[in-house]
């Protein structure tokens, strides 16, 4: 592994850490995890089309982002409703786009060799997110808490929406290579949820959320070289063991 996908790696697992924070406070874990899915289609008509898949997975869920937030403030159907819809079309797709060895690629990542401006722009992406999270993270909670005392604070509550599920499908389309869109949402939320089961306070818990995740990513990366296994399943069983010592840890505390 090159220092630069090293780099992009951890990257990936910070953005991922802050934006689960908010997605498991909003209760968004099951929801979280389907709209990785949304990626697939935009990878296999990239592929189709001989184009970077990354590219075509960030396109479709910035394209899925927009409809699922324009589709829950025009119906006033919930959030999960829409996403469950749009990642069951998503899949789908994808299905049907995309075959063989690129479709398992897709689902599962395959890390490799980075593109200078693949890097770059992962980095800045990367980021993005953290940025967002960190300057927008007050009005988050206020705005989860009520969007009514959003409003009366000079809150946009609404844009703030779709910035926030925009940062969330950045997050995800920054590890697609390493963990496909099967299993990075999972990483976006299990050390949330790790986060939570010990942390007391918002920063707190967006410091454990990072830290659980940029652990499981380097600790499952080093196993998976090691082993010659799958890098994205290796991440993911490191990070549900961090859970289950942080439940262990809360059970004796």
């Amino acid at each position: 592994m090159t220092w630069g996908t090293l780099a992009l790696s951890v990257g990936m697992a910070v953005a991922a850490g802050l934006i689960g924070s908010f997605a498991v406070m909003r209760r968004m874990a099951l929801a979280s995890d389907a709209m990785s899915h949304v990626a697939l289609p935009g990878i296999g008509l990239a592929l189709a089309l001989h184009l970077n898949p990354l590219l075509g997975g960030l396109a479709a869920l910035a394209a899925g982002t927009v409809l699922v937030w324009g589709l829950e403030h025009r119906t006033r159907v919930a959030t999960e409703t829409v996403i469950g819809v749009v990642f069951s079309v998503a899949l789908a797709l994808g299905a049907l786009l995309a075959s063989g060895e690129e479709l398992v690629d897709a689902l599962l990542g395959r890390p490799g060799e980075l593109a200078p401006d693949e890097l770059a722009l992962g980095l800045l992406g990367a980021g993005a997110v953290v940025a967002f999270v960190l300057t927008q993270r007050h009005r988050l909670v206020i705005t989860q808490v009520s969007t009514d005392l959003a409003r009366t604070s000079g809150i946009a509550a609404t844009r703030l929406e779709l910035l926030f599920l925009l940062a969330f499908s950045l997050t995800v389309a920054l590890g697609l290579r390493f963990l496909g869109v099967l299993l990075m949402g999972s990483l976006v939320i299990i050390p949330a949820a790790t986060a939570k089961v010990i942390a007391r306070g918002l920063d707190a818990m967006l410091g454990v959320a990072v830290g659980a995740a940029v652990a499981s990513t380097l600790a499952g990366e080093a196993l998976a070289a090691r082993l010659g296994r799958p890098t994205g399943p290796v991440i993911i069983c490191v990070a549900a063991v961090l859970f289950a010592v942080a439940l262990g840890y809360r059970r004796v505390r």
